[in-house]
């Protein structure tokens, strides 16, 4: 069941990014609304991680983002990340080390609190990852990786999330699970997300709102009116 309010907006106005003279995004506007999944798709290159990069502010842009939570005034919007890649092959953290030194004031790496270790365990229960609290994350498959961060994406309750591709080169099963898991935030949670994703087959069975990009927004829509449409088909073919 999905109790989404609907009222909730982040609205993403004009946004335009050039690197020299080179125009990379060009008036891009979504509203994005709480409750909702949000799939940009486009070709290599479109500008899909440039606009999340500006959503974060990582990146110098024309336009603007705001954000109004149910019947209030605008305020500064709270973000969730989850990127594509992390490099964390040398890393000797575990992921109650990451996880914590996110979530605490107190140097983690000193001693460790019962009190947080078992907030944080609980926390990674919801994702499937409790069992991963003691594991050195770079010896996390990327299946147990995805969960932990989508765990640390959520730890602050944020207003929006942002996933940049986050399950490349995940095994089916993982995929379905990932998804499944995207549902029950945005519906349970009354969550606006936004998803980069090239997985068309579980885009097409999750999404409410699919934006086709090329520099500018070429097609907006369902997953069947962005499938069906002259320009996803040039880009993509039949799917």
């Amino acid at each position: 069941m999905n109790n989404s309010c609907g009222t909730c907006c982040t609205k993403i106005n004009n946004i335009s990014v050039k690197r020299g003279t080179k125009q990379i995004l060009k008036d891009v506007s979504i509203h994005i609304h709480c409750g909702k999944l949000t799939v940009i798709i486009g070709k290599n290159g479109a500008g899909k991680s440039t606009l999340l990069r500006a959503i974060l502010g990582e990146i110098p842009h024309e336009g603007s983002i705001t954000f109004r939570p149910k019947d209030s005034e605008e305020k500064k919007i709270k973000i969730g990340y989850v990127p594509q890649k992390l490099d964390l092959e040398n890393s000797p953290i575990t992921v109650y080390d990451m996880v914590a030194s996110y979530s605490s004031n107190s140097p983690v790496f000193l001693y460790k609190s019962k009190k947080v270790y078992e907030k944080i365990k609980e926390h990674l229960k919801a994702f499937s990852a409790e069992n991963l609290i003691d594991r050195k994350v770079n010896r996390l498959s990327g299946g147990e990786l995805q969960r932990v961060m989508l765990a640390l994406a959520m730890m602050s309750k944020p207003d929006l999330l942002i996933l940049d591709e986050p399950i490349s080169g995940i095994d089916k099963n993982g995929k379905e699970q990932f998804y499944k898991k995207i549902y029950e935030l945005k519906t349970e949670n009354d969550m606006a997300i936004i998803l980069v994703s090239h997985d068309f087959e579980y885009v097409k069975k999750y999404a409410d709102n699919v934006i086709l990009l090329n520099q500018v927004i070429e097609k907006e829509g369902s997953p069947l009116e962005v499938f069906k449409s002259d320009k996803f088909i040039e880009t993509f073919g039949e799917v």
